[in-house]
């Protein structure tokens, strides 16, 4: 670690969420002298407090600790490249356009790559008046179920939550084709094109 390198991150995200040094540590329980020793690179944050200081300045503690903010190089936006980041213990899904750091359940989430699925694994899609009317079989059990569906067009998302014993059926309005994105435990990220 750089110690140099981490004052100066942590200078920079106090002074951008307009936090005097005393505002910032009157908020750790420290003194004002322990927060201008990190920023001239004298001396680092003591682990303890490097989680209530990530939560305070609104990033990750890996960037805390390197000195270093991850950018992101997305430069245009396209919904069917989207990031899924699956919860394995709750089934919650956050999607990103670019690299993001997740976590939930207390788990570091890592980006799901779909893969396309196979014929039985397909969802059933028909064309109801203007929608996509669009059903599975899967069993949907409390041990094994579909807990999302997304559909992707280049320019929109729509996403729709599905819960344990219900059979799964959805509408999605007719704009255009695009990819439809679904999550089993078992299989993982599937998707196919309609």
């Amino acid at each position: 670690m750089d110690s140099k390198k981490v004052g100066l991150l942590i200078r920079r995200l106090r002074k951008e969420k307009n936090l005097t040094q005393k505002n910032l540590a009157n908020q750790l329980n420290l003194s004002e002298q322990a927060v201008s020793k990190w920023e001239r690179g004298i001396g680092f944050p003591d682990i303890s407090i490097v989680p209530d200081l990530s939560r305070i300045l609104e990033v990750g503690t890996t960037e805390i600790l390197s000195g270093d903010l991850i950018e992101n190089e997305n430069t245009g936006v396209n919904m069917k490249k989207l990031n899924y980041f699956i919860c394995p213990q709750c089934g919650s899904v956050t999607v990103s356009t670019g690299n993001a750091q997740v976590s939930c359940c207390s788990r570091t989430l890592t980006a799901q790559e779909p893969k396309k699925a196979s014929d039985d694994q397909k969802m059933k899609v028909e064309i109801v008046e203007d929608e996509w009317y669009i059903t599975s079989a899967h069993a949907m059990t409390k041990n094994s179920y579909i807990p999302f569906t997304a559909f992707a067009m280049g320019a929109k998302l729509e996403v729709v939550q599905h819960f344990p014993e219900w059979n799964l059926e959805l509408r999605i309005k007719r704009y255009g084709h695009g990819k439809l994105i679904w999550y089993t435990p078992e299989e993982g990220l599937l998707y196919q094109l309609i």
